[in-house]
């Protein structure tokens, strides 16, 4: 790419996080950049291999929203898709905190979960229903290897009780077609800027199911409960804000239709993170598992037509445990 003059020997420092890419941050005379090299095989105990190509993806999704959101992204500075790589600004963590570092001390902010949410509606509607993005974006072989077999499908295989109805939502959600995907709206990819949320890693970019990208996140933000529970009113209230300021904007297709994509998606995804290929790293008691399980296979087994009430029915399993004469009050 260019970037560093011959000679030069630049100061390369191997970022933590992540389990997709290697990511390193560069010190130049003229200021650190970040290089992100997509792996062929996760970083997990899961045999989970995906096609490098996506780094590709990422870039262009990049590249689209610069267009339509301009600071929900890092400055783009160079390519080299032949070495599956791109550089980009470095952005200071004492500047742009990560979302998921404040929400696991329990800081959570209405505010920010708003702006998630308008953010992620306003790139999902300038990119609705348009023939030349979803022929770019054509990535279902990615999307389905890094998204719906490890999250949905493995899922499905071990729990045959909930099988079918998992395999149903794949199936609605592989079929979908109507705006640009980022596909791991996390916490983990979201820094909390001056100017509003930045969102990270894009590999899993692909022109589909913008239900996804909200469940993905919503998921996040129920599980948190259990991970830092005296924030749990702050997990909840930020679920409504990012929900409501999200669907608030949604106009390409009926709001209920897209709630009712959500609701069936969110049980599968919350189940997923406990069961699936990628299972979230903090819900190390066997308890805690098991209330996952419980809610998530009610919510599968007889759907509900919104978020909110995907919600509510984790909300009432988190006031009965902590009722229980044996439970562990923060």
């Amino acid at each position: 790419m260019r970037l560093i003059p011959a000679g030069a020997n630049p100061i390369l420092t191997k970022l933590p996080g992540g389990v997709s890419s290697d990511i390193w941050h560069v010190q130049r005379p003229e200021g650190p950049i970040c290089v992100k090299r997509a792996l062929a095989r996760l970083k997990v105990d899961a045999v989970w291999e995906v096609p490098t190509e996506r780094n590709d993806f990422e870039w262009a999704w990049m590249k689209e929203v610069a267009q339509v959101e301009p600071l929900s992204i890092p400055p783009l500075i160079a390519q080299d898709s032949e070495a599956g790589c791109f550089a980009m600004g470095f952005l200071d963590s004492a500047v742009y905190p990560l979302w998921k570092e404040q929400l696991r001390r329990g800081s959570t902010s209405v505010t920010t979960a708003h702006a998630v949410g308008r953010q992620l509606v306003s790139i999902h509607t300038a990119t609705a229903d348009r023939d030349d993005l979803a022929k770019r974006f054509a990535t279902d072989h990615i999307f389905h290897a890094i998204r719906i077999e490890p999250y949905l499908l493995a899922t499905a295989e071990r729990h045959p009780d909930v099988g079918t109805h998992l395999r149903a939502v794949a199936n609605e959600t592989s079929r979908t077609k109507r705006v640009l995907v980022h596909g791991d709206v996390s916490p983990k990819n979201i820094l909390v800027g001056p100017n509003g949320p930045v969102f990270l890693d894009a590999e899993c970019a692909w022109y589909g199911d913008p239900a996804f990208d909200l469940a993905f996140c919503l998921n996040h933000l129920l599980l948190k409960c259990l991970w830092t529970p005296s924030a749990t009113r702050g997990f909840l209230d930020s679920f409504d804000a990012l929900a409501q300021s999200y669907l608030n904007g949604v106009g390409w297709e009926p709001r209920r239709t897209i709630e009712c994509r959500v609701a069936r998606l969110l049980p599968g995804l919350f189940l997923a993170r406990v069961d699936g290929k990628s299972p979230v790293e903090y819900l190390t008691r066997e308890s805690e598992r098991e209330r996952v399980r419980r809610v998530a296979k009610a919510l599968l087994k007889s759907p509900v037509d919104s978020p909110l009430r995907v919600r509510q029915a984790w909300t009432t399993e988190l006031e009965v445990g902590s009722s229980s004469p044996n439970a562990k009050h923060p």
